[in-house]
């Protein structure tokens, strides 16, 4: 049985006063509790869909994704007989374990298509670390009830047995005055319950060897993008979080600039090894001169370029193929985004796109 929460309230004589369980306001009000928050579970989960329909004509309350890459469903039990609602848990768990790279960034980008923000640039915002190579290598089935009944604690430790991945988290609701109190129990010890592997590592896309994202920070004060594609150049600066990943994209590459929160604006070819803005040469119209002798609309400095190297804006040379203007930029639901300066440019559906927007033909 999941360990019994009680709580007391001090009074000012010191007394301990019990507070009795109040009936939740509804599960629907703990789902979304746990969306906006999914720290009240005790780990730390990234959201990646709710009420996700499956192939097999399911829909799972919520859907999300650990730091390890382990893929977790989360279903509320609410009001089902512990054969229903374990029933469907494991019929979700049938459909998770299929799941590929490319459907789960799908799956976040339906998800959380009012961000903008790709799952990739969500996950390291979310954990600080990049995302795995391979995701889904394994999932978990959670039951989330406001109370479990004998049944259900007897049926998920019997299949756990069998090393079914399966626990549940009970939740009390407290009432005291005009305050409300959430309590939470898991029914077993999570640490001794091994996520089930899908057999296979689900390894993200591979590389084509040839195309990179970039992020282009336009801010029209330090950065412009009417300097970047006039002159033939992309930069970032600020402090090295920012430059370190755009260094390691080679002479040769071709890159994709996008503008944070408008879209793809651009794709050409880098032209020449990077230089701090300083040192920066560029040829346009024909001659080699230094980019800091152009007429620019950017100051391409930082505040504190003079008392730390790593904050000078950093520029590659582009030959762009194909630009346009801010205000066309190429945006839609699902389009592959990072925070990240620079990567490698993996997602087949964003490649797809942009190859047949910017007239590119078929992607290798």
């Amino acid at each position: 049985m999941p360990t019994e929460v009680a709580l007391w309230r001090i009074e000012e004589d010191g007394k301990a006063q019990p507070l009795a369980a109040a009936v939740m306001p509804s599960e629907n009000s703990l789902e979304d509790m746990i969306e906006s928050d999914p720290d009240i579970l005790g780990e730390t989960l990234l959201m990646i869909g709710r009420q996700v329909h499956t192939a097999n004509g399911g829909r799972i309350d919520l859907l999300a994704i650990d730091a390890e890459g382990i893929i977790r469903v989360l279903e509320l039990k609410k009001h089902r007989t512990p054969r229903e609602v374990l029933a469907q848990a494991l019929d979700y768990g049938s459909w998770v374990q299929t799941l590929s790279h490319t459907a789960i960034l799908d799956l976040y980008a339906d998800y959380r298509s009012d961000r903008g923000l790709g799952f990739e640039a969500a996950f390291e915002d979310r954990f600080g670390i990049p995302a795995p190579e391979a995701l889904n290598t394994g999932h978990r089935l959670t039951i989330v009830a406001a109370e479990l009944d004998a049944a259900t604690e007897r049926i998920i430790e019997y299949i756990n047995g069998f090393g079914v991945p399966a626990n549940a988290v009970l939740f009390r609701y407290y009432a005291d005055g005009d305050a409300r109190y959430l309590a939470r129990s898991w029914l077993l010890d999570e640490a001794h319950t091994a996520a089930a592997a899908t057999g296979k590592a689900v390894s993200r896309e591979p590389w084509n060897g040839r195309d990179w994202y970039v992020s282009f920070g336009a801010d029209d004060v330090v950065r412009s993008w009417d300097d970047a594609r006039t002159y033939g150049f992309t930069s970032a600066g600020g402090k090295n979080w920012f430059t370190r990943t755009l260094r390691s994209v080679p002479v040769g590459a071709r890159v994709f600039a996008y503008i944070p929160g408008e879209g793809y604006v651009g794709v050409g070819e880098v032209a020449g090894p990077g230089a701090p803005f300083t040192d920066a040469r560029i040829t346009f119209d024909g001659v080699d001169q230094p980019l800091s002798g152009l007429d620019l609309e950017g100051t391409y400095r930082h505040s504190d370029d003079d008392t730390d190297p790593d904050a000078v804006e950093y520029v590659v040379p582009i030959k762009w193929l194909s630009t346009r203007v801010r205000s066309e930029a190429f945006k839609k639901p699902g389009l592959f985004a990072n925070q990240n300066t620079a990567c490698k440019l993996r997602n087949r559906a964003t490649l797809d796109a942009l190859y047949e927007e910017f007239d590119l033909g078929t992607v290798d």
